[in-house]
C-alpha cells in the first residue's frame, strides 16, 4: 500500500503530465521540477508555523498545497498570473469546497506591468428577487440559517465567467489546459485535508442535501476523516465541459438546468434563480479604487506607495483606506510594536478608526449600478480633509476613552438618503496571490460565502458521484430593506444587483516608479478588512516581511466590541483596553492571509499559519 506522501506524489505526477499534454499546442513549457506538497500541512485548529518562501522570478500563494502546486506548474510551463489563478481556483473548487468554487463568485485585481484592472465576478440577484427576500411571514428578518440553507440564498455564480474574461485579455496558455490539474485530481482522488474534515464534522446542514450526503459522508452518515481519498467524477466532467466550451457550459445547457432545478426545487426553502438569470450574467471590468499612502518604517521612511483594491460593490478598499487614513491623523505612527505585538494604545486608535469606517460602510456602500456614491464619487470617503475630520472624533489622549459605537459621517455635505444597514453575519472565502515571470500580478479573493455555501450540491444526474456547491451570496444583502425611519438600505436586495462584499484583494505599488511591491488578501467575512489592513500596516509601518505581518495576532471592530484573537494578547493589554472603555471579546479569528512581496532577490511569500496554505515558485 502506498503511503500518503507517495499517493500525493503520484497524483502530482499525474497532474503534471496532464498539464503538459494539454499545453502541447501552447508555449514550450520549461522543465518541471516537482516539489511534493506536504500531506498534512497544518492542523485543522490552532496554528502551524510557516517559514515564508523566497522565490526568484514567480510565485503563487493559495489556501491548499495542491492548489498552490497547480498554479506553480502553470507558471513553470510558461503561463501568466491569470492562467495560474484559474488553475488554482479549479483545484480549490475540489479540495476546499467549503470556501470557494465554480458555484460562487470572485474579485480579481490584475496588473500587467503598466496598468491595473479590477475584474468583478460577484454574483447577482435573480430577476424575480425582491427587497423582502429575507423577511419572514411577519415582516421580520429571517434567522441567518433559515435564509442560507436552500435555494433562496443562491445568486448567479460569476467566478468562471469573470476568469474567462480575464483570460481572454491576459492568458498565455490555452484555456482548456488550465483545467487539467483539477480534472486529474477529481478523477484520481485527493486526500481530505484536516481543515475540510474538521469543518465537515462540525457542519449540521450539509448532509440534509442528498447529493452532498452521498459525497461528503460514508454509508453510515459519518463525515469523511482527514486523509480519506475522495473522488469527484461529476465535477471532473463539468470542468471538462467548461474547459471545452467556456463559461456557457456552466451557466447554460444541462449544467445550467441542473443549477436551476436545484435552486427552485428545494423542498422547504426554494429560490427563484432561472436559466434566464444564468444566461444573462456578465462580469464587469472596473477601474480599481486606489489611494496614495506614506510609510513611516525605518527601512523606508516617508516612502510614497499607491494601494489599489476593488471598488464597490466591495467595501474592502474603501474601509481599509479610511482606517489607514484616519490613523495618520492620530499618534498611531509613533507607536511601535512592543515585544513583537501591537500595544493597547495602538489597538485603541486602530479600533476607533475601524468603528468610524464601518459606520460609513453600513451607511453608503452598495452596488454602484444601484447606489449613488456620496458626493458623486467613492473617493469622497477617502478625502484627506474628510478623514481628518472623522479622526478628530477619536480620543487620542494618553488614556482616551472608546466611543464604543460610531455614527456615519457626511462627506462633502452628502445628505443621508439611505438608512444604515443593521449588523449582519458575513462568512467565507479563499484568497490567491500570484506574480509571474512576465511582470504580471494577480490578487484574487473568491467565495461561496458561508462555509459550504447554501449546502446545495449540483449534480446533473448522469450517474457520476459528487458535483459542486452553490453559493449563498444573497445573504450578503441586508435582510432588512429599510431602516426604522423608512429610508431604504443601500445594500438591500434588488433584481440583478450585486451584494456588498468585504473581499479585499490588494496590490501595492511604489508611487514614484510604479513598480509592484506586494499582492495580498484574505478570507474571513467582514473581518477580511481588518486582516488585510493589519498586514498592510505591519509591512508599511513596522517593517515586517510578509510572513511576519501575517503571523501577527488578529484584531478589529465591526463598530461594536473590540475583537482580539483568543490567546494572543496578554492580560495587561486586555485590561488596558477595558480601562479605556472598550468592550473586549477574545475570539477565534482564523484568517487565511496570503501575500507575496517584491525583494531585491525576487519575491518573498507568506501564508497564514491558521490555515493550510503554502507559497511555491522557482
Amino acid at each position: 500500500m502506498l503511503t500518503r506522501h507517495q499517493t500525493l506524489s503520484t497524483l502530482a505526477s499525474l497532474v503534471a503530465a496532464a498539464l503538459l499534454a494539454a499545453c502541447a499546442t501552447g508555449p514550450t513549457p520549461v522543465p518541471l521540477n516537482y516539489i511534493a506538497p506536504p500531506a498534512q500541512p497544518e492542523a485543522a485548529t490552532g496554528s502551524s508555523t510557516k517559514p515564508g518562501w523566497a522565490t526568484r522570478s514567480y510565485a503563487v500563494a493559495a489556501a491548499n498545497p495542491l492548489a498552490t502546486d497547480a498554479g506553480r506548474q502553470v507558471l513553470a510551463a510558461g503561463g501568466s498570473a491569470v492562467d495560474a489563478a484559474i488553475a488554482v481556483q479549479m483545484v480549490l473548487a475540489l479540495v476546499e469546497p467549503q470556501s470557494s468554487g465554480i458555484g460562487g463568485g470572485a474579485f480579481l485585481l490584475h496588473f500587467d506591468g503598466k496598468s491595473t484592472q479590477a475584474f468583478d465576478g460577484r454574483e447577482t440577484a435573480p430577476a424575480a428577487a425582491t427587497p423582502a427576500l429575507f423577511l419572514d411571514d411577519k415582516g421580520q428578518p429571517m434567522k441567518f440559517t433559515d435564509a442560507v440553507v436552500g435555494g433562496r440564498s443562491v445568486g448567479v455564480p460569476g467566478a468562471v465567467a469573470m476568469l474567462a474574461q480575464a483570460h481572454a485579455q491576459h492568458g498565455k496558455l490555452p484555456w482548456a489546459s488550465l483545467f487539467q490539474p483539477a480534472i486529474a485530481l477529481a478523477t484520481q482522488g485527493f486526500a481530505v485535508s484536516p481543515r475540510m474534515a474538521a469543518l465537515l464534522a462540525a457542519e449540521p446542514h450539509l448532509k440534509k442535501d442528498p447529493v452532498a450526503a452521498a459525497y461528503f459522508y460514508d454509508a453510515a452518515g459519518k463525515p469523511w476523516p482527514a486523509g480519506h481519498v475522495l473522488r469527484n467524477p461529476e465535477l471532473a466532467a463539468v470542468l471538462q465541459g467548461i474547459a471545452d466550451r467556456g463559461p456557457s457550459a456552466l451557466l447554460q445547457g444541462e449544467v445550467g438546468q441542473a443549477i436551476t432545478r436545484k435552486v427552485q426545487g428545494h423542498p422547504s426553502n426554494p429560490g427563484s434563480l432561472s436559466t434566464q438569470d444564468l444566461a444573462a450574467y456578465r462580469p464587469v471590468v472596473r477601474e480599481p479604487l486606489c489611494f496614495d499612502y506614506r510609510t513611516t518604517n525605518a527601512a523606508a521612511p516617508g516612502r510614497e506607495v499607491r494601494i489599489c483594491g476593488m471598488p464597490p460593490p466591495s467595501s474592502g478598499a474603501i474601509a481599509i483606506g479610511q482606517i489607514l487614513g484616519m490613523l495618520d491623523s492620530t499618534p498611531a505612527s509613533n507607536l511601535p510594536l512592543a515585544q513583537g505585538l501591537p500595544t493597547a494604545d495602538w489597538l485603541h486608535l486602530y479600533t476607533e478608526a475601524a468603528r468610524l469606517a464601518f459606520a460609513d460602510r453600513a451607511q453608503y456602500l452598495g452596488d454602484p449600478a444601484f447606489v449613488q456614491a456620496p458626493g458623486g464619487t467613492w473617493t469622497s470617503l477617502l478625502n484627506p480633509t474628510y478623514l481628518h475630520s472623522r479622526a478628530a472624533l477619536i480620543d487620542s489622549s494618553p488614556q482616551g476613552k472608546s466611543m464604543q459605537m460610531a455614527l456615519p459621517g457626511q462627506p462633502a455635505g452628502t445628505p443621508l438618503s439611505y438608512a444604515s444597514m443593521p449588523d449582519q453575519i458575513e462568512y467565507g472565502t479563499s484568497h490567491i496571490s500570484v506574480v509571474d515571470a512576465y511582470g504580471n500580478a494577480v490578487a484574487m479573493t473568491t467565495t461561496i460565502e458561508d462555509a459550504w455555501g447554501s449546502r446545495q450540491m449540483v449534480n446533473r444526474g448522469v450517474g457520476l458521484a459528487g458535483g459542486f456547491l452553490l453559493n449563498n451570496q444573497l445573504t450578503d444583502f441586508s435582510f432588512s430593506p429599510t431602516g426604522t425611519d423608512g429610508r431604504p438600505v443601500a445594500n438591500r436586495v434588488e433584481p440583478g444587483k450585486r451584494p456588498r462584499s468585504s473581499m479585499s484583494p490588494t496590490l501595492v505599488f511604489d508611487k514614484t516608479s510604479g513598480k509592484l511591491l506586494m499582492s495580498g488578501g484574505s478570507p474571513g467575512g467582514a473581518l477580511i478588512i481588518h486582516f488585510t489592513a493589519k498586514t498592510l500596516y505591519a509591512k508599511l509601518h513596522w517593517g515586517l516581511n510578509a510572513q511576519q505581518a501575517i503571523d501577527l495576532p488578529n484584531f478589529g471592530s465591526l463598530n461594536g466590541p473590540t475583537l482580539l484573537e483568543a490567546g494572543r494578547f496578554d492580560a495587561a493589554t486586555v485590561q488596558a483596553l477595558k480601562t479605556r472603555g472598550h468592550t473586549v471579546l477574545e475570539v477565534p479569528m482564523p484568517s487565511g492571509l496570503q501575500a507575496i512581496e517584491r525583494t531585491a532577490e525576487g519575491y518573498f511569500g507568506g501564508a497564514d499559519p491558521r490555515r493550510e496554505g503554502i507559497v511555491l515558485g522557482d
